[in-house]
């Protein structure tokens, strides 16, 4: 769906980009992950040609981006800010309106979309769309310009630090409603943030970046456990435990659980309903301890067969993991 070939600018004759090269995949999400100054936002809007590249090729869906006027492609893509870029002298309905108006669609298609959204955003139309960005939280206005984004149903969707102007519990909770946003399972995304667990949380595939250069790429699992170098390895130091159970999964671990946690000895100890062996190790640990250190149930489909994990054979298996990687 996105294809970036040996993409560099260049400000003032310094590199923010240097020479970078990814690839995602259609319904696939992308998080450029670093710290300040790496690149990565100007990697972002590089693809929507906010900022055009000093050189390289981009493609999206096929398609140079370089032969299409930047106006009429950034109308096949959705673009959330960390600042949110609510017009505030619009009402709710009018900043979500603003896309399918330049598209000149009829009035009742865009309510009728701009409700399906707003709903599914929690936002009723009826009750918040007559309000300005002034009268709502933090939370409801990037909800506000996530819906914006995503009306006129755009293949591509790029988010520069999204949640980053939100408190700590309000950011969590955006990012749990987002991503159990129905419109976003097909979506191709590409997200900036430096948060590491929000690109834990989010990315199918990670990019981190350091002085305009992907230091390594792959999955979250790939660069907490394989990583390419020491700046990778002591760019997770300081969130290391947390960051390694949320990559590892049950099925990680399921060969090297003590045999005497399974079904047939520990059916009684349960008092959790079944969860998928594709589940976080870190997340079962937070259901167990919510509820008491019983046993939790956790079924692999690819094998067919259920398992009961207690936090003790967790962090033994997960121990044992370490020691032969």
């Amino acid at each position: 769906m996105i294809t970036a070939e040996h993409i560099s600018k260049i400000f003032n004759d310094i590199k923010a980009v240097d020479n970078i090269s990814f690839e995602v995949k259609e319904g696939e999400t992308m998080v450029l992950l670093g710290t300040s100054g790496c690149g990565k936002t100007t990697t972002l809007k590089m693809l929507n040609r906010l900022i055009d590249a000093s050189s390289g090729f981009i493609s999206i869906d096929g398609k140079n981006i370089f032969d299409q006027q930047p106006e009429i492609l950034r109308r096949t893509i959705g673009y959330v800010s960390q600042s949110n870029g609510l017009f505030p002298h619009y009402s709710v309905e009018e900043n979500v309106s603003v896309v399918p108006r330049l598209l000149k669609w009829e009035k009742s298609k865009t309510q009728r979309r701009a409700q399906e959204l707003l709903e599914q955003l929690k936002l009723p139309l009826s009750e918040f769309g007559h309000k300005y960005p002034d009268e709502l939280s933090g939370g409801q206005q990037q909800r506000v310009a996530i819906a914006r984004a995503l009306i006129s149903n755009p293949p591509v969707l790029l988010m520069d630090e999204p949640f980053g102007a939100l408190d700590p519990i309000t950011r969590a909770g955006v990012r749990k409603e987002f991503l159990e946003l129905p419109e976003l399972k097909q979506k191709t995304i590409v997200l900036v943030t430096h948060d590491v667990q929000e690109a834990f949380e989010l990315g199918d595939h990670i990019c981190l970046m350091d002085k305009g250069k992907i230091v390594q790429a792959g999955t979250a699992k790939d660069l907490i456990l394989k990583p390419a170098n020491t700046f990778v390895r002591t760019f997770f130091d300081h969130q290391r435990l947390f960051l390694e159970l949320s990559a590892l999964a049950f099925q990680d671990i399921w060969e090297i659980v003590n045999p005497d946690l399974d079904v047939e000895n520990d059916i009684n100890k349960a008092s959790h309903t079944e969860i998928n062996a594709e589940t976080s190790l870190w997340a079962g640990m937070e259901m167990l301890s919510d509820a008491g250190n019983d046993a939790l149930p956790v079924r692999n489909d690819a094998t067919g067969t259920l398992k009961f994990f207690t936090t003790s054979s967790i962090q033994k298996a997960y121990r044992t993991l370490k020691r032969h990687n």
